[in-house]
């Protein structure tokens, strides 16, 4: 059976004191985003849900996916998100090196946003979390609920999303055409609305 962590390791939390793993409050408020879009698949489909229900919403664009579609990406600002960093060619931050990293971000920040990156994977060496923090403020996450795999099912993801969320919570989704999350997007908002939540983007001080 395949060990998954639904929220970061205290390690993880360790190696990277000044990144965004919450938002810094008591106050039951979530923070949703997106990574690995834009796509003409699955962004417009998404923007749809977050306009009806009123939520803004931080997109993770991969820098090739942004150079590919930068209507897509203007799409995503006009509807009043926030776009981020991650990396133009989603490298995995253990098996690459410090210079090839760094410039992969850079490279991406042309496309997407040079003020706020999220690793892709989460996976990020301490050489490169120091020199990237240079530059982005790095965020990460407080629940990722697979809605990536298709083999987790969205019902599943939908479950553990919804019993997971704590005040401050800083939700990882996907913006791809095969991300379970569109099935339960509009279910989860309405619910956590419900329970007293509400979403808002990340603070412009963290």
């Amino acid at each position: 059976m395949k060990l998954r962590f639904s929220r970061p390791t205290i390690p993880g939390i360790l190696f990277y004191p000044r990144a965004v793993f919450r938002i810094s409050s008591a106050e039951r408020t979530l923070c949703l985003t997106f990574d690995d879009g834009p796509h003409p698949s699955s962004t417009p489909q998404l923007l749809d849900i977050l306009d009806e229900a009123g939520v803004k919403a931080v997109f993770f664009c991969s820098g090739s996916q942004a150079q590919k579609y930068p209507e897509l990406v203007n799409t995503i600002k006009l509807h009043g998100h926030v776009v981020g960093n991650h990396g133009h060619d989603h490298l995995n931050g253990w098996t690459t090196g410090l210079k090839e990293y760094c410039a992969d971000v850079h490279k991406a920040a042309a496309f997407t946003s040079d003020s706020l990156f999220r690793p892709p994977y989460g996976r990020l060496l301490p050489c490169q979390y120091r020199r990237v923090s240079r530059s982005f403020t790095i965020v990460f996450w407080d629940i990722m609920p697979f809605d990536y795999d298709a083999r987790f099912g969205a019902d599943r993801s939908f479950r553990l999303l919804s019993r997971s969320i704590r005040p401050g919570s800083v939700i990882v989704l996907h913006d791809t055409p095969d991300s379970s999350c569109r099935l339960f997007l509009r279910d989860f908002i309405r619910q956590s609305v419900e329970r007293g939540f509400r979403f808002e983007l990340l603070p412009e001080n963290i």
